[in-house]
């Protein structure tokens, strides 16, 4: 359970930046078992973190792993108004969990952001006084709080920034181009210099890496991910993926198909885009519960519609389903059939902003044949789509504008 402390934490605090002090939270507290829960929180995030002293009757790890290195333990010093308290560390650390005992130690001690005061009682009235008295900006009572704690010190440990900006692409109907488009706009936002992952959300699909020319590309694949429990290291994820053009590709596999739950697909999800960049992933058409955990981490939606009646009324089932998760959903409108639909009247008749254009492109598939992506030639009308795309979406500061 947590709660936030009102009025806690100046406005004008400091905010410590992320990975200062090694990534190392500081843990304040002398109740043994509390900083036998905090340990093992911390090594669960991946944590190594600071300890001002030795607690009174813990049998827990010598002092040196309890506080790091030689050196690096903070020791007690005269804080504000001459009371005792632990101030080596305070100020530099990313983040600060002051028991529920120790809370009398550092009342006083410059307010700053990432201060938590850690308990077991949220009944208590004098808790919530002392988080305020002492700048928190929540409560966290265990053991309910804890994935919530985990969640916040691996944050901590990974430095983490500014998340990616994700975007999905689902076809409106069968044939429609919507893994070609996923995978070009994932190849020139690589060679723009964006961060790039590629997450193929279709387990029919064939495998993106296919597209990349990389089915045989070490690293891991979806299977791999389905024993998956908790929270998934957004650095550990991009290292065991394979790289093809500059990007980091997750895909499925040629063999028999194995059920990935929800739960493991919404921290995949979550650990690509903590990586910070450009997230895009490849969607089915058809909505189960693991695609609704994908869908509602995704800042924008891509529908790929031809321009013909038939396709748009397609479409419209399709779309029905996305916008019971996703909150921004847009069409792009794949090449004109004699006597077809313009792309405003697709857009207006699936009642949806339109994104664009792309052009069938004569000879891409022999070009992907021959190991060329989607998206490589860059004077291609797939290429100019995307790269305005990118430019639009990454200009705008991380938000798509209308």
């Amino acid at each position: 359970m947590t709660g936030r402390a009102a009025g806690a934490g100046a406005a004008d605090a400091p905010a410590p930046a992320a990975g200062s002090a090694g990534g190392r939270p500081l843990i304040i507290t002398e109740d043994p078992l509390l900083l036998d829960d905090l340990l093992r929180l911390c090594a669960a995030a991946g944590a190594d973190p600071h300890l001002p002293r030795a607690v009174p009757g813990h049998s827990g790890p010598p002092a040196e792993a309890e506080g790091g290195p030689a050196g690096t333990a903070a020791d007690p010093v005269d804080g504000p108004s001459g009371c005792n308290h632990t101030g080596v560390g305070w100020e530099s650390a990313p983040l600060v969990l002051v028991g529920h005992d120790a809370a009398g130690r550092v009342r006083g001690m410059p307010r700053r952001t990432g201060v938590f005061l850690v308990g077991r009682d949220l009944d208590d009235p004098l808790v919530w006084q002392r988080a305020v008295e002492i700048g928190a900006e929540e409560v966290l009572c265990l053991p309910d709080a804890e994935s919530r704690l985990v969640d916040r010190i691996a944050d901590v440990v990974e430095g983490a920034g500014r998340p990616a900006l994700a975007v999905g692409v689902i076809g409106g109907s069968g044939g429609a181009g919507a893994s070609t488009l996923a995978c070009a706009l994932a190849v020139r936002a690589a060679r723009a210099g964006e961060r790039t992952m590629l997450i193929d959300g279709d387990p029919l699909g064939g495998g993106m890496d296919v597209l990349l020319g990389g089915e045989g590309a070490q690293g891991l694949r979806w299977p791999d991910f389905a024993a998956s429990r908790g929270r998934v290291a957004a650095g550990a994820l991009e290292e065991s993926l394979p790289e093809l053009h500059d990007l980091r590709v997750l895909s499925w596999d040629r063999g028999d198909r194995v059920v990935v739950p929800p739960a493991a697909v919404r921290s995949v999800v979550a650990a690509a885009r903590r990586r910070g960049g450009v997230v895009v992933v490849d969607l089915p058409r058809r909505v189960d519960e693991a695609v609704a955990e994908v869908l509602a981490q995704l800042d924008l939606v891509l529908m790929v519609v031809p321009g013909e009646l038939r396709s748009v009324a397609a479409a419209g089932r399709v779309a029905a389903g996305v916008r019971m998760v996703a909150r921004d959903v847009r069409v792009v409108v794949r090449g004109r059939c004699p006597g077809g639909l313009d792309p405003e009247s697709v857009a207006g008749l699936l009642g949806a902003p339109l994104a664009g254009e792309v052009p069938v492109e004569v000879g891409l598939p022999g070009r992907v044949a021959e190991g060329e992506p989607p998206g490589a030639a860059g004077r291609s009308a797939l290429a100019r789509f995307c790269d305005g795309f990118w430019q639009r979406a990454l200009g705008a500061g991380q938000g798509v504008p209308a």
